[in-house]
């Protein structure tokens, strides 16, 4: 067996183990990072830019929003259900926290809103000097060189199988499996965990959450997050958090690598209906993924139907959609009838296409009777004001012109949050809420702060949640082993 010597130990290399690695490193700490894939980075890679709040990029946009307002909406989106020691530190740090990082060479476009009800939060890393995606993955690898030039080691294709504690109760050190399949001992003062959530384990979130997947929840399973150290801490005592999944709707078939055009178009604030052809939602608040998430998760099957017909499709062609976004935001949605045609010629079951209602709710497994009913409830809304729901009048518009579209969308996710218990210097606490000595985590691990609903009126919230916590995590841990 291998065996090295470090003062802290950094378990994953995702962005909150980059931040917490670059941080303890900062301080003098000596730091060994180990990572059970062959690149650094993990989903923050695939992401475009973390939370700021009042930043340089805000001020020059000349957006309002500050510390204290931002601090008095979390607090009363999430009802005071969640750490609000640690939820005040993150904002407070956050502008700093992206000086941080432009101040590895990373360039930010800007703050931006992900859509329009959303707050301008969202700092986009450039690429090429503009805005482009997986902008993330330039600042993770900033973020490792520049934890490197301080001295930090990264082992990667090596994951950590167990986390030592001594007889004492302090952690001192960590096993983690080589990429030559041999043990490496680590002797350590401090161990972090960022091991970035559950997001591929089925199983457990079938036992924390509840969602079967593939059936019920359709989130995103980046490849090896098994929520390995959402297990380690348990076994060292940890106290467990709510677990949850960062909400989502979604064509499970057709949304993130599939024709642009459907999406967009089926995303639009028209009629949506349930399994028994009745509206549950104000469409507006479609462009709100978690608003939509939860309401769709509520209704029989899980499931809502997006219906249009074809003079509201011959509208966006001309003028473009009523809402994007950053994600979904093509340059022309012209080729959504072949695009539709398309999936439903190789059996796609997000999309429909029918010369009438009756044979729309047929292909649906809806009462043709009650969707009609339903259609022409809303019709005649149309002609005056929403009175189920309140939707405003400029997104009203008539289903009334064959042929007509549908989109079966289902609840999704981008990867669960939480599961390991922290206070707001990072340190993992156990059943009694008291630190375990040399214990701390960061990231998605710990993200229990949105309570029952992802807060995506502040876009950037999970990137920048990982980042300042995985700053507090490495700040936290380097005190702990250099302070003898």
């Amino acid at each position: 067996m291998k065996k090295l010597e470090t003062d802290v130990v950094v378990v994953a290399a995702g962005l909150s183990g980059l931040a917490s690695a670059a941080t303890a490193a900062e301080a003098g700490a000596r730091v060994i990072a180990f990572e059970k894939s062959n690149t650094v980075g993990g989903a923050a890679n695939m992401g475009m830019g973390p939370l700021g709040i009042g930043t340089k990029q805000q001020q020059d946009m000349m957006v309002d929003i500050d510390v204290e307002r931002a601090f008095k909406m979390f607090m009363d989106y999430t009802h005071w259900r969640v750490d609000a020691n640690l939820v005040r530190r993150y904002f407070e740090n956050s502008a700093d926290t992206i000086r941080w990082i432009e101040d590895m060479g990373v360039e930010f476009a800007g703050a931006y809103k992900y859509f329009p009800k959303s707050e301008q939060t969202w700092h986009i890393v450039a690429v090429n000097g503009g805005i482009g995606r997986n902008g993330g993955a330039i600042m993770t690898k900033a973020m490792m060189e520049y934890a490197k030039s301080n001295g930090a080691e990264f082992y990667l294709e090596t994951p950590v199988t167990k986390i030592l504690k001594a007889e004492d109760g302090n952690i001192n050190g960590v096993i983690a499996k080589g990429s030559d399949g041999l043990d490496i001992e680590v002797s350590c003062k401090a161990v972090i965990i960022c091991t970035g959530g559950a997001g591929d384990n089925p199983q457990m979130i079938k036992e924390r959450i509840g969602y079967t997947f593939r059936e019920d929840m359709f989130n995103f399973a980046i490849p090896g997050l098994k929520g390995d150290g959402i297990k380690m801490a348990q076994e060292l005592g940890a106290a467990q958090s709510e677990m949850s999944v960062e909400m989502i709707y979604i064509l499970p078939n057709s949304d993130m690598m599939g024709i642009q055009s459907v999406p967009v178009v089926l995303m639009q604030p028209n009629l949506m209906v349930n399994q028994d052809g009745e509206r549950f939602i104000d469409e507006e608040e479609m462009q709100n993924n978690t608003f939509t998430g939860n309401a769709i998760n509520i209704q029989r099957g899980r499931v809502g139907y997006s219906i249009l017909d074809s003079s509201i499709l011959r509208g966006y062609k001309r003028n473009g959609p009523d809402v994007v976004n950053f994600v979904h935001h093509p340059d022309s949605v012209a080729d959504f009838d072949d695009a539709v045609t398309q999936y439903i010629e190789e059996g796609n079951p997000d999309v429909y296409k029918a010369d009438s209602i009756q044979e729309l709710a047929a292909a649906l497994g809806i009462d043709p009777e009650v969707l009609e009913a339903t259609v022409d409830e809303y019709n005649e809304m149309c002609k005056s004001a929403d009175t189920k729901f309140f939707k405003r009048r400029k997104f009203m518009k008539p289903i009334v012109k064959a042929p007509f579209y549908a989109g079966k969308f289902r609840p999704g996710g981008y990867g669960t949050l939480g599961g390991i218990k922290i206070n707001k210097c990072a340190e993992v606490l156990d059943d009694k809420w008291l630190p375990i000595p040399g214990l701390y985590a960061a990231g998605t691990d710990t993200c229990s702060i949105f309570g029952d609903s992802y807060m995506f009126l502040f876009p950037g919230n999970t990137m920048g949640y990982c980042l300042n916590t995985g700053r507090f995590a490495g700040e936290s841990a380097a005190d702990y082993a250099l302070k003898d």
